[in-house]
């Protein structure tokens, strides 16, 4: 089995990253994940596209780098749905301004896009950069149910590993690029989202019609005196 080459990065953080798959394989991928949904200044685009490359060298299979990375999204997110729940809001907000290129408008901005989208935000978030985070923080000041959460942050964080990994796993030493198409397959799920919520909307207006006609007074015809 060949090992995994470090990238010409080495010795920042992809160099890093390597060498922790190269050390404990596709566990070790999970474990970087995990740790970038907990402090999201690691690039999640550099990470996994990494793990399909070093799946392509041969440390683990593309599967086992798609469920461990997915499984430590699930676990990172779960820590910070924890911390949603269980601190308050004043000291998640002041712990978070503490945090390297990470500011409290991050954190309104998940609580915003919750508030806006609901539960399936959980879902759509985890495809969206400054949310796919802290979007975990809102879901559990708000106490929604853990297990919709988890399902709904597996199922995302399945869809976006499996397109990162993959992409990674076919450029090969080239796993780089898949960073430069990110914004392109951020811009598509906003594209998706916003055509649901449309489509959502006119349904619930066309309802609302509907119900709104079954309501109205129907006219009772009266029959004139001379006919009766």
């Amino acid at each position: 089995m060949l090992p995994v080459q470090a990238p010409a990065s080495d010795g920042g953080l992809a160099g890093w990253a390597t060498d922790l798959m190269a050390s404990f394989g596709a566990p070790g991928a999970g474990l970087i994940v995990a740790i970038e949904n907990v402090f999201p200044p690691i690039p999640s685009e550099i990470i996994l596209p990494l793990a399909g490359f070093a799946a392509g060298r041969g440390e683990f299979s593309v599967w086992a780098a798609i469920i461990w990375t997915t499984a430590g999204s699930v676990v990172g997110a779960v820590a910070l749905y924890l911390v949603g729940m269980l601190c308050s809001d004043g000291w998640v907000r002041r712990t978070i301004a503490r945090m390297p290129l990470v500011s409290e408008d991050d954190v309104a901005k998940a609580e915003a896009w919750f508030d806006r989208h609901g539960r399936a935000s959980v879902f759509w978030g985890r495809m969206i950069p400054g949310v796919r985070s802290f979007v975990s923080i809102p879901a559990g000041q708000r106490r929604m149910p853990w297990w919709e959460f988890t399902a709904f942050t597996a199922l995302g964080s399945l869809i976006w590993n499996s397109v990162f990994v993959g992409g990674g796993y076919a450029l090969g030493s080239q796993w780089q690029l898949v960073e430069q198409y990110a914004g392109v397959f951020q811009t598509v799920v906003l594209v998706l989202l916003v055509a649901l919520v449309v489509f959502m909307l006119v349904k619930r207006y066309r309802r609302h019609r509907a119900v709104k006609k079954m309501e109205a007074p129907t006219q009772v015809l009266r029959v004139p005196d001379d006919e009766a």
